[in-house]
């Protein structure tokens, strides 16, 4: 099976920017120690609040993994109510 790669996109609503980038910190963090992460970089916007997640899973197993995993279902949960938009894209190299 060949990589998944992952762009995930992610505004705050207004005043949760720094709640969110604590999520997202707790969830960088555990996410890299899975065996079937190869990489997990988080950046934030120079021009906004917006935050922007690239993966790098070894396979389709590997990710569905990352989803199934306590700490990315309480991520989820922790983060609900902080986003106003989330746009998730899933891609293969060329």
């Amino acid at each position: 099976m060949e990589p998944i790669l992952i762009t995930a996109i992610l505004k705050p609503k207004e005043h949760m920017a720094d709640h969110l980038l604590t999520e997202l910190n707790k969830v960088l963090i555990a996410s890299r120690a899975e065996a079937g992460c190869v990489s997990y970089v988080l950046h934030q916007s120079i021009e906004d609040d917006t935050f922007v997640l690239h993966e790098t899973w070894k396979d389709k197993d590997a990710l569905e993994s990352h989803v199934a995993s306590r700490h990315y279902q309480e991520y989820r949960t922790n983060t609900a109510d902080l986003i106003s938009k989330r746009e998730v894209f899933k891609l293969k190299a060329l």
